[in-house]
């Protein structure tokens, strides 16, 4: 399973690369391999600004719908349009070119508490 080392993760699945006060946020390799086939990504909450645990959105695959949590407070601020017409890129590159959201990041102090790679192996390891 694919873990990269400078990425954070949420309890949720989801990935966080921070770069300066921007943040880019998709589902992990675990959480998507659990989704199975992805159909549908739906994120209406572009422009507005979000509180960290708050839905951002939600991915739709054959089996399932799951929300997509926020990682960070922010403003979500870009919206990955790719995945409107290749939702498949979840799958195939969760880590590339299957980003979902970026987030201007309002609260530097939430990424303390963020997981490392080690932590999240930790616990998908149940």
């Amino acid at each position: 399973m694919n873990i990269p080392s400078e990425l954070k993760y949420t309890k949720d699945h989801e990935w966080i690369k921070i770069e300066g006060n921007i943040a880019t946020v998709g589902v992990t390799d675990f959480a998507q391999g659990e989704l199975g086939d992805i159909v549908y990504v739906d994120v209406d909450t572009l422009d507005d600004t979000v509180e960290e645990g708050d839905v951002f959105g939600s991915v739709e695959a054959v089996k399932t719908v799951s929300d997509l949590f926020m990682p960070l407070s922010g403003e979500v601020s870009e919206f990955n349009e790719a995945l409107e017409d290749a939702p498949e890129l979840v799958n195939t590159d969760p880590y590339g070119e299957g980003w979902m959201i970026k987030i201007t990041i309002s609260d530097d102090s939430q990424i303390e508490a963020l997981l490392d790679a080690a932590a999240y192996k930790t616990l998908i390891a149940g």
